[in-house]
């Protein structure tokens, strides 16, 4: 079983593609890092490690466009390292290809990910290290990938923005989100706040937490009549589900079932008039 650093700097998809591989049962662990500066000190362990110490990575998860050095800088300093770990690139890029296949790259995949493609690469790493298939994933993904060797092909690019406008039409209860190939539906009235995440928003409900590529800014102008209020720029808040606002030393916040938000303090004055009125209405 494969043990891997995935190594992204945009929150989200490290997120998600650290899911994908944990739900991966060739993959006995996976750590992320959100640059390579948190990459490095970790390769370097187990590169002084060694392939079979406690310590040890099998393969690395690089996207190319990271601030500071790229994946394809992180690739050729361990090329120089007589058994560096594996390399699959996973990026939004298509011209990156040569390069990382000249850096001895494993694979090529492209994003947005497709579990069925990631599961490929995975097989290609197991292949290349020796390691026996485990799960029945792999000789479906291994039938349905393209020849070891060549870059994946572009995606069907299926944003989370899309589909929700195309399902609130026919349910406007509910917002799709997809996580790991499975398309959940979630009513809005579950939902207790909404915590933005660069380009995606996090939907946080009693049952755990979604991610879809939707900024909150268009969700506060679709929610507003559902009684969801901006309080923070970070945050978005059903009216209904705040259970204490909060008032210390010049500070506001509210607490949602077990979290404690902050309240701006351009916010804070509208959040106390609108739940005056919702007490007193």
């Amino acid at each position: 079983m494969l043990r891997v650093l995935a190594v992204d700097d945009e929150k989200p998809l490290l997120e998600e593609l650290l899911y994908l591989l944990r739900s991966d049962p060739r993959v006995r662990s996976a750590e992320g890092a959100s640059d390579a500066t948190e990459a490095l000190p970790r390769v370097t362990r187990a590169l002084e490690s060694g392939p079979d110490g406690a310590d040890g990575i099998d393969v690395v998860f690089l996207d190319i466009h990271m601030a500071g050095l790229t994946g394809l800088d992180i690739a050729r300093l361990l090329a120089g390292f007589a058994r560096p770990p594996l390399l699959v690139f996973v990026t939004a890029h298509e011209g990156f290809a040569v390069q990382a296949f000249d850096l001895k790259a494993v694979d090529y995949v492209l994003k947005p990910v497709r579990p069925e493609r990631l599961a490929e690469a995975v097989r290609r790493a197991c292949e290349q290290l020796g390691r026996s298939e485990e799960g029945p994933a792999a000789a479906v993904a291994a039938a349905d990938a393209p020849p070891a060797g060549t870059p994946a092909g572009p995606a069907p690019r299926r944003p989370a923005a899309e589909v929700t406008v195309t399902v609130a039409d026919r349910t406007p209860d509910q917002i799709v989100v997809e996580l790991g190939g499975v398309t959940r539906f979630v009513a809005i009235a579950d939902i207790s706040y909404v915590e933005a995440q660069g380009d995606y928003a996090r939907l946080h409900t009693d049952e755990g937490s979604h991610l879809v590529r939707i900024p909150v800014s268009t969700l506060e102008e679709r929610w507003a009549a559902r009684g969801f209020v901006r309080i923070h720029r970070r945050h978005l808040v059903a009216l209904a589900r705040i259970d204490e606002l909060r008032l210390e030393a010049g500070t506001t916040s509210v607490r949602v079932g077990a979290a404690e938000l902050q309240v701006s303090r351009r916010h804070a004055r509208e959040l106390r008039d609108l739940l005056m009125r919702q007490a007193t209405g």
